[in-house]
């Protein structure tokens, strides 16, 4: 099997793995600050691991968004992004320049749908859309086994849905305010309750509107993509499930009946928690690396 390595970007940490589709064998976590440092610190743990025995290839799983076309000027660099002084950064050049192998990059979100479509709880599935939820809102899609791409790559978080009733909060994105991202993000949670979410219990009343909120896109993912399975992973739907279970039970009558496979009993079914948990993300850099050599 090939000596992969691969490089989960996260808004927060990074995450720098080496292992094989499916499987880790070490990592390295650090904290995402100026793309000079945080690069330069992933290059040289990848320069280690190549010095011990060749790596076959990286892939990079990184948040957005990012220019994926290679046929246009800035591929692998990051776009314009809230986080301070990413747009702009070149991802994949501080990477390729360092290492003596392919180097491949997708959305953070893509390469986690990439590996709960293998290895997880999209198996056996033929479309499977991977939400993160957690500092941002973010989507990926796999179809047949490829993540989509086209003009650029899924943007879901910044969709924007009818409003509950009577829910008067601005939103907290810089760009749309309330789209799915600035609602139920982590941050745009705290600052719709005024405290850390973690501190709101689950059957408070204040989680109704976010949960309708995330019921809107649920059910616009299932008219639009027609995905077998919804899975949602990040720190707001691991450490919330109550918010995710509550979206998941309005869908059925958001959608009432168009859908007839979609009701109270499949539900479940179809939006679910990552089976492969925190190593999604991880574990879909792994991924990405092994499809720069495989495909």
């Amino acid at each position: 099997m090939a000596r992969l390595a691969g490089i989960e970007l996260g808004g927060t940490k990074t995450i720098v793995v080496l292992g094989e589709p499916g499987q880790l064998a070490a990592r390295h976590i650090l904290a995402t600050t100026t793309p000079e440092e945080t690069l330069a610190t992933a290059a040289a743990v990848l320069r280690a691991w190549q010095a011990e025995a060749p790596l076959d290839a990286v892939g990079i799983a990184s948040f957005g968004p990012l220019q994926l076309r290679p046929d246009v000027p800035g591929f692998g660099h990051m776009l314009q992004t809230p986080k301070t002084g990413w747009s702009g950064a070149d991802i994949v050049g501080a990477i390729a320049g360092t290492v003596d192998c392919p180097v491949s990059i997708d959305t953070d979100v893509n390469a986690a749908a990439l590996a709960e479509f293998h290895h997880g709880a999209g198996r056996g599935c033929s479309i499977i859309v991977y939400l993160t939820i957690g500092t941002g809102v973010g989507g990926g899609i796999v179809a047949g086994d490829a993540p989509l791409h086209g003009r650029m790559h899924p943007e879901i978080g910044h969709q924007q849905f009818r409003r509950m009733a009577g829910d008067g909060f601005a939103g907290i994105c810089p760009f749309h305010g309330d789209c799915i991202e600035g609602l139920v993000s982590g941050p745009a949670l705290a600052a719709r309750f005024g405290c850390h979410p973690a501190t709101v219990a689950g059957g408070d009343a204040r989680w109704n509107a976010p949960a309708e909120d995330l019921a809107q896109l649920l059910a616009s993912l299932l008219l639009t993509v027609s995905p077998d399975r919804i899975i949602i992973g990040g720190g707001v739907a691991m450490k919330q499930p109550h918010l995710i279970a509550t979206a998941a039970a309005r869908v059925p009558d958001l959608l009432a009946c168009y859908l007839p496979d979609v009701d109270a009993a499949r539900i479940d079914d179809i939006v679910c928690l990552p089976a492969l948990g925190e190593d999604a993300g991880p574990l879909g850099a792994i991924e990405i690396g092994w499809r720069a050599i495989a495909v």
